[in-house]
């Protein structure tokens, strides 16, 4: 349980330090690699064109200038966070990198606050949002979403010995949960359940979230599985975390571009396709999370 706290709370103040640094010293790059074959230049040379054609400059827009920029929460493992030597790591990172690679630009990664992502992805700030980011109506409404690549639900996590063993015994209880995430519809979208709260709390990220359940501070985390079950993978005692049963929603993940931006979405789209045909996607996904749970739908 120590081990666990310590390194939440060593990524908490990792991100303080690095909070609000989307412009200078909080963006890493990832230098991606020569443009690859002529037959591939040219496929990219025509859809570039065609795109070009119809209005829509945001693929030649990243090509021009070299660079494919990240949006993230750099405290959201195991889809983008700082490993010990502080730098970016992820499962979407990996992802990304690759994309990046084919597409030959290279990659910068910048955390933004999730809360305000939306913002940062209009601003130009970030030229995409690409972070374990679950879909919901309101995204859809405001970015252009790629199609899924991950399934995942929100689900509550508690401590072991909490004799909290179902959503009813939540009644009279405290949650915690990240602003601006998806959790926060979830929670809501059970109000037999949320009218029952003693209280809810949001607060910046899961890392400060797990860390207030470890110390008491609250009796209940609602947060991505696919979190969750990373935290507790890294704890010394996994059985002192446990996550009930009943889930609050079943989701799905996406990668977010600003609305017009139809081409550099579908390039980003088909290479995650080829990436699928070739098992690139399957030896990244396997690293991660032990098997293949990708959800990328073929190129047409």
């Amino acid at each position: 349980m120590k081990k666990l706290l310590s390194m939440l709370l060593a990524l908490s103040l990792a991100m303080v330090s690095f909070a609000g640094c989307s412009q200078n010293q909080g963006t890493q790059s990832s230098s991606g690699a020569d443009t690859g074959s002529s037959e591939t230049s040219q496929t990219e040379s025509e859809s570039t064109d065609s795109n070009t054609e119809a209005g829509d400059d945001s693929l030649q827009k990243i090509k021009d200038k070299g660079e494919l920029i990240l949006g993230l929460d750099d405290s959201f493992p195991p889809m983008g966070f700082r490993d010990t030597d502080n730098n970016i790591v992820g499962y979407d990172i990996d992802l990304a990198k690759e994309v990046a690679k084919r597409m030959g630009v290279k990659l910068v990664i910048t955390p933004v606050d999730w809360d305000y992502k939306e913002t940062e992805l209009n601003d130009g700030n970030v030229d995409c949002i690409w972070n374990g980011m679950s879909v919901d109506d309101e995204r859809k409404e405001k970015m252009n979403l790629s199609e899924p690549y991950m399934e995942n639900r929100q689900v509550v996590v508690v401590l072991s010995d909490s004799g909290i063993n179902t959503l009813a015994d939540l009644a009279g209880k405290s949650v915690i949960l990240q602003a601006g995430s998806t959790a926060v519809g979830a929670l809501d979208s059970k109000e037999d359940v949320k009218s029952t709260l003693k209280e809810v709390t949001e607060v910046p990220n899961n890392v400060q979230a797990m860390m207030e359940l470890g110390q008491g501070t609250g009796d209940a985390v609602v947060m991505d599985e696919v979190v969750a079950r990373y935290y507790i993978s890294k704890s010394d005692n996994p059985d002192q975390f446990k996550i009930l049963d009943e889930v609050l929603s079943e989701e799905v993940y996406a990668i977010g571009f600003r609305k017009a931006d139809q081409a550099l979405r579908d390039e980003v789209q088909k290479i995650l396709g080829e990436m699928k045909a070739d098992g690139t996607l399957k030896e990244i996904t396997e690293t991660w999370f032990g098997s293949d749970i990708s959800i990328v739908p073929d190129n047409e």
